[in-house]
């Protein structure tokens, strides 16, 4: 099978690139236990099965190969010297964001070395995958790796945390690494972010406010919140990176045949309203007689949020401060965008209770997951909408 025939063909999300005997084997062998792995390696050390096991041959130069692998997969494993596949890759590389990660293993199979795009792009953790198949010596250098600190660039990223801006991001980690004083100031989401029974490092202390942390006068920041930062905070991210976790949950009501735009706008000035950044939604939460509500799915797709439809017996089971006889005679529900939210977020108050503005009726809360480490910690049940016995989910569609 030539290379032009399989461009045509689905992929997975790493290429295994062998060019040697001993290559092959190694290839082969990750191909097999490796999930996602397509294996190319060159027709001189054909065997006659590649079809059957959906191998990829290709012949001449692996170097008029690699650019278009380099732009299809999220991670390329090359069973190459490492000097051939650094000069090989260089005038390919464009920005460790975009960058795939690169990963090469020796032709005995010793050694698994992480080359590219180590975090952002996931090959230190492709490296530890890898070598743990191959029984070999995994090679990370990354400092934050290898000194067991926080990696700035991935703080979070297990939780879906976004960053507010990647500016700061290499003096942050910088300082990390150099063992300089960081603060970190966290006000919502996960709190599972370090290692349980790890110490952190000592140069690394956690604050209580990003006041406290401006008081102490750190080199660098972690600052974690739903919130937008009022102008005498904004100074923390002089040398500091703005994480926003997903914490909120939108309530919504609305009238059929309500359009995305209007919507879209009730949302954006309501969390304006509550100084909330938009990048923190986690979820929209609605009654079932909603999951088809044409607006409602474009907003959700667009921003690609969760939409979550209740019940109207499931709204029913929540209390709240203002339940309404007509909303119960359309829906069966006496409310829509408030026991929504609370029972999406497991929130006892909410950010907002509700508003009503044109078409469209709202509620905030906040998801404390401090508060369902705490009830996790007691056996109790997670204290978030996720856990509740029934609902119907739309999830949102990746573009």
């Amino acid at each position: 099978m030539g290379v032009a025939a399989a461009n045509n063909k689905r992929h997975g999300a790493y290429a295994v690139v062998a060019i040697t005997k001993h290559g092959v084997e190694i290839a082969r062998r990750l191909g097999g236990a490796l999930a996602g792995a397509d294996v190319y390696y060159t027709d001189k050390f054909a065997r006659g099965d590649e079809a059957k096991h959906g191998i990829r041959l290709f012949s001449g130069n692996v170097r008029a190969l690699l650019p278009e692998l380099f732009a299809r997969y999220d991670g390329l494993i090359c069973i190459i010297s490492l000097g051939a596949v650094v000069r090989m890759i260089a005038p390919l590389l464009k920005d460790k964001k975009t960058d795939p990660a690169v990963v090469v293993i020796d032709d005995k199979a010793e050694h698994v070395i992480s080359v590219l795009s180590g975090h952002l792009g996931g090959a230190n953790e492709l490296t530890r995958r890898v070598a743990a198949i191959l029984s070999a010596r995994p090679v990370i250098t990354t400092a934050s790796d290898v000194q067991q600190a926080i990696a700035v660039d991935l703080f979070g990223r297990e939780f879906g945390w976004e960053w507010e801006s990647d500016d700061n991001l290499t003096p942050v980690s910088a300082a990390v690494v150099n063992e300089e004083p960081v603060a970190i100031v966290q006000e919502s989401g996960e709190t599972g972010w370090w290692p349980e029974g790890r110490p952190l490092p000592k140069n690394i202390a956690v604050y209580g406010s990003i006041a406290e942390a401006l008081a102490a006068r750190p080199t660098a920041a972690l600052v974690v919140t739903h919130r937008l930062l009022a102008p005498e905070e904004e100074a923390i991210l002089q040398n500091g990176v703005l994480y926003r976790p997903k914490v909120i949950a939108l309530g919504i009501g609305c009238n059929r045949g309500t359009s995305a735009d209007e919507i879209e706008a009730v949302i954006h000035e309501t969390l304006n309203e509550l100084r909330f950044s938009l990048k923190s939604v986690k979820a929209v939460c609605t009654i079932d007689l909603k999951k088809d509500e044409q607006g409602l799915l474009e907003v959700v797709n667009k921003y690609r949020w969760e939409l979550v439809a209740y019940t109207p017996e499931e709204l029913n089971t929540v209390p709240i401060e203002a339940p309404s006889e007509t909303v119960y005679r359309y829906t069966g529900a006496y409310g829509v965008s408030e026991p929504a939210a609370k029972l999406y977020s497991g929130a006892d108050r909410l950010a907002l209770v509700k508003k009503k503005s044109g078409n469209v009726t709202i509620s905030v809360a906040l998801i404390d997951h401090q508060k369902k480490a705490t009830m996790q910690g007691k056996g109790k049940e997670a204290c978030d909408g996720l856990s509740s016995p029934h609902r119907e989910a739309a999830p949102a569609k990746r573009p």
